[in-house]
């Protein structure tokens, strides 16, 4: 199997078993118990914090866990809704999204809207680029937080995170980013991002699913999204060691050789691309590759071949082996057009043909070749079939 769908998830790393197999077993206290076995999985708790919140870029103290990026991004965005009734933030009214959000954030999005907290949307442009010209016209001082993905989990396009901080931080907003696709797959850290809050998930970087963050910076009263004394009362519940102790040890991982593999993966994309272009040209089929004008993470590669629809294509594809996707994992199965193309300009029927191959770190060049022959016999089968 040549798996090429790190985007939705990865891999666990065998570090990350390992540990995770090791608190079972040993340190299976509950942390927050005052007896001895309790005050060592506390110390286990405490560190692997310390290694998560270097890996980030961010203090031990501003790292809040949970169960993941879906989660964070709750407590960002309902937390902003109960900002806006007390503290500095009061009388402040409405949030800002981006317009190609993770589906879960665009559901969010429509639920804070019915009970009453209005949203506005940036648009962008066919590159899947945010109109930051839209941006200035849309916050200003009533706005309470802005919220948008580090980096597009379709096309990978990259977010201007730092001309929106200063948009945001201008008119006196929160800036969040859902930063749940840049971590592990770009040099990017909380300590220079200019964002208020971060989610993340340690489930893209090779760790287990289950379990993320919410960074919160240093000095905001952020509100709790469940109530409980656990992570400094910002989110109760018993934490969820052994997942965190895999957090830690995937993300120490990831920042073995991280500029390396950044590197590495932009080549191999490239390669990726190029063979794609190839095939194109053989075959006389129409090929588009999506955002690639624009600055996208360096692993993701969002095509259309024509107007052969995304499901024919990677159900032939995984017949040989193949693994791709269509976008979010959380709306795979379903025949809808991508929200994020359809934001982007296009059709219906084209935005169901965007077929989505996302590289991991350990993605060779032999699997990329092997993908790319793949490929070729796919597009010409499905177009022999189609003639």
């Amino acid at each position: 199997m040549i798996y090429l769908d790190h985007n939705a998830t990865t891999p666990v790393a065998a570090e990350a078993l390992q540990e995770m197999r090791d608190v079972l077993e040993r340190v299976w206290a509950n942390p927050s118990s005052a007896h001895g076995p309790g005050q060592a999985a506390r110390r286990v708790l405490a560190d692997a914090r310390t290694r998560i919140a270097r890996f980030l870029g961010c203090g031990p103290t501003e790292l809040v866990f949970t169960s993941g990026a879906t989660e964070a991004n709750h407590m960002a965005v309902l937390g902003a809704c109960n900002a806006r009734r007390r503290g500095a933030h009061c009388g402040r009214r409405r949030l800002v999204l981006s317009a190609v959000e993770h589906p879960s954030m665009m559901a969010l999005a429509a639920r804070v809207r019915d009970s009453g907290c209005p949203v506005d949307v940036i648009p962008v442009d066919g590159e899947g680029r945010l109109d930051l010209q839209a941006a200035h016209a849309l916050i200003d001082t009533d706005v309470v937080l802005v919220s948008v993905m580090g980096a597009n989990n379709e096309t990978g396009v990259l977010m201007p995170v730092a001309e929106l901080a200063e948009i945001a931080h201008t008119q006196g907003a929160l800036l969040h980013v859902d930063a749940t696709q840049v971590v592990g797959k770009s040099v990017q850290r909380f300590a220079d991002s200019a964002a208020d809050l971060w989610s993340v998930s340690a489930h893209k970087f090779n760790g287990p699913k289950g379990v993320g963050a919410l960074v919160v910076r240093k000095g905001l009263d952020w509100p709790g999204l469940l109530a409980g004394n656990q992570e400094r009362g910002r989110r109760g519940g018993t934490e969820n060691l052994p997942g965190i102790a895999g957090f830690a040890a995937a993300a120490e991982g990831a920042a073995l050789d991280l500029a390396a593999d950044v590197d590495r993966m932009t080549a191999l994309r490239e390669r990726f691309e190029s063979g794609l272009k190839r095939c194109s040209a053989q075959l006389n089929a129409p090929l588009t590759i999506y955002g690639c004008a624009a600055q996208r993470l360096p692993n993701t590669s969002l095509v259309r071949f024509g107007e052969l629809k995304a499901e024919h294509v990677l159900r032939a594809l995984e017949r040989t082996g193949v693994i791709a996707a269509s976008g979010s994992a959380c709306c795979s199965g379903r025949d809808l057009p991508s929200h994020v193309l359809l934001a982007q300009g296009e059709s219906p029927q084209h935005a169901r043909c965007a077929v989505r191959f996302s590289l991991g770190r350990h993605t060779t060049s032999e699997e990329i070749d092997a993908a790319l022959l793949a490929v070729q016999r796919v597009l010409g089968s499905l177009l022999n079939t189609r003639h």
